[in-house]
């Protein structure tokens, strides 16, 4: 059985619990919370919206009340103690192409716990036979239990669970319950949230959150069946106040409205188990082997490229950079064509990174999580393959004789305008693909970011051209620079001077745009990519924000940094690591 190891077992109870949501409306007012201590299950029970999740989330401390006290405390005067704790959410927080086994041993690498515990988990759990397989293909209640294997890692002393039950088989949640009763007579304090009235028979405590958040029937299940009015959990639900004659609403006293630390229940921000260079290390590793397992992806992957340049290679005749016989508008349209082409290699690599693993992070940044190490592991991951696409780009159109007959110097700033423009769009998908929510999402905006990066190119319609607007819109399309670029590092301004009337034509509408040398794009491009990759972080940030303290880590106590209140368990920043069952 996982238990709490060497530590003391922790009591949480929470008192006048009040917490208003960022638009002004009040979500939760007066709840108190019964003391749930170890070897107790504790259930949150009410209908859907009346507030449970986020009663979850003010006691495991990602959100803070404006009134209110949330305690954590030794049990049965137990000395001071830095309880562990975890917190499940609804969604499945386990990478689905990967091996159970395996996703949890990068969870385990990347919270800085032995990977070598993750055989005890499994057995604990039950989910040992299914070790091997992918998680894909794991049943809903095996999945429930893979996220609860990652929480218990850590060992956790108090696990937090949100809705566990949800969408399972009335088989499949009894299962799952009782498996949470096991860990509870192990030594950990579980609290969880339900609407299912069959969970509640396997809870010690059960305390109702009424419709509108105000607190509702409390006690244990026996008594609150007593006092049902025909004998069933059904009709507590819709009970705006606790029965036998106790206060509709409690409000906190006014002391609580102290913002300061112990009062508030805000707690303290912890270090991340382990260095930036470490989880660089471990999520990169994870990645290549997500682009393993899934193969779909893979082939997408290595596969989009190839289709591309083949349909290139039978777009443009050859011969069009022939200075004997140039075809001055042939040649634009290649250069076009080949910085579109880097930009949606790019693109399509970037936009189905992040959304698809949005609930992991969401999990992770709970934890350990820094988003700078998990942004560069994409680079580290998804570079390579964008290089390897735009070398092959290039070699098999000028194998093919769509390219100028030029020395090494002109090839490699070809390349390296190619390079920095998958790079770019490679951080505007991650960018998109952190605001979106969903893959299905991502496909959707891939034809949106595409157009304009054609339309103001200055490829169909040259900058000189443009509507006043269209000009200024130019200037932010990655497309444009990289078009530019490759016209200068081809020199095409002397191809054109060669093509007869078409090509001083072509000269005149396009005016400067090839005038200036190619590194001015590079720089363009590159300073693109770094503020798009900011804006990632930023984006990933503001929709995974990192919890004010670090679960796995250190319990939700009430107390400052250093400040210990009465009661309360003081908090430290190290993670323990789960030892042997």
């Amino acid at each position: 059985m996982v238990g709490t190891g060497e530590q003391a077992g922790v009591e949480l109870s929470a008192r006048g619990i009040e917490l208003v949501l960022p638009g002004g409306d009040v979500a939760l007012s007066g709840i108190d919370v019964p003391t749930a201590g170890p070897g107790r299950l504790l259930g949150i029970a009410g209908g859907s919206g009346a507030g449970k999740t986020l009663l979850l989330e003010v006691l495991a401390g990602l959100r803070a009340p404006r009134r209110g006290r949330v305690s954590v405390r030794a049990a049965a005067g137990g000395g001071p103690l830095t309880p562990r704790y975890g917190f499940v959410p609804q969604d499945d927080i386990v990478h689905r192409a990967l091996p159970l086994r395996t996703a949890l041993e990068y969870a385990a690498r990347l919270r800085g716990t032995d990977p070598g515990d993750v055989p005890y988990v499994l057995d604990e759990l039950g989910l040992a036979a299914v070790a091997g397989q992918p998680v894909r293909t794991l049943s809903g209640g095996q999945r429930k239990r893979a996220s609860i294997a990652i929480e218990l890692l850590s060992r956790p002393q108090l696990l937090f669970l949100d809705e566990p039950t949800s969408g399972l088989d009335p088989l499949a949640g009894a299962q799952l319950t009782q498996y949470l009763r096991r860990l509870a007579a192990g030594g950990v304090t579980v609290v969880l949230t339900t609407h299912t009235p069959a969970d509640l028979h396997h809870c010690d405590q059960v305390m109702f959150v009424a419709p509108d958040g105000r607190p509702g029937p409390s006690g244990a299940p026996a008594e609150l069946l007593r006092q049902s009015p025909d004998g069933t959990f059904e009709a507590l639900y819709s009970r705006e106040a606790a029965p036998g004659g106790g206060p509709e609403r409690k409000e906190a006293p006014p002391e609580a409205a102290d913002p300061s630390p112990e009062a508030s229940g805000a707690p303290a921000r912890f270090a991340p188990a382990t260095g930036p260079l470490r989880q660089w290390v471990v999520l990169t590793g994870r990645d290549l082997r997500l682009l393993r397992h899934d193969r779909l992806t893979a082939a997408i992957t290595v596969g989009s490229p190839l289709v591309i340049i083949a349909m290139f290679a039978l777009l443009f005749r050859p011969g069009v950079f022939d200075p004997a016989h140039p075809s001055p508008a042939a040649s634009a349209m290649v250069l076009f064509w080949i910085a579109f082409g880097a930009f949606f290699f790019g693109l399509a690599y970037g936009l189905p990174q992040i959304c698809g693993e949005l609930a992991v992070v969401r999990r992770e940044r709970r934890t350990v999580l820094r988003l700078g190490p998990y942004l560069l592991a994409k680079l580290t991951v998804l570079g390579p393959v964008l290089l390897l696409a735009d070398a092959l780009l290039l070699l098999v159109l000028r194998a093919l004789d769509r390219m100028p007959a030029a020395g090494l110097p002109v090839h490699a700033s070809l390349f390296a305008t190619t390079a920095l423009a998958s790079f770019a769009a490679l951080a505007l998908g991650l960018c998109c693909s952190a605001l979106v929510s969903e893959p299905g999402q991502a496909a959707l905006v891939l034809p949106l970011l595409c157009f304009p990066q054609v339309l103001f190119s200055g490829a169909f319609v040259p900058v000189p051209g443009m509507a006043a607007g269209g000009r200024w819109i130019s200037v932010a399309m990655t497309n444009r620079w990289a078009f530019e670029a490759l016209g200068s590092g081809a020199d095409v301004g002397a191809l054109w001077r060669g093509g007869g009337a078409e090509g001083r034509a072509l000269l005149a509408s396009y005016g400067d745009s090839f005038g200036h040398p190619p590194w001015v794009g590079w720089v363009i491009l590159a300073g693109c990519a770094v503020a798009l990759l900011g804006a990632a972080r930023l984006v990933l940030g503001r929709r995974c924000p990192a919890s004010a303290h670090r679960l796995g880590g250190a319990a939700p106590g009430t107390s400052g940094p250093g400040t210990p209140g009465p009661g309360t368990s003081d908090v430290s920043t190290s993670d323990v690591a789960p030892g042997r069952p």
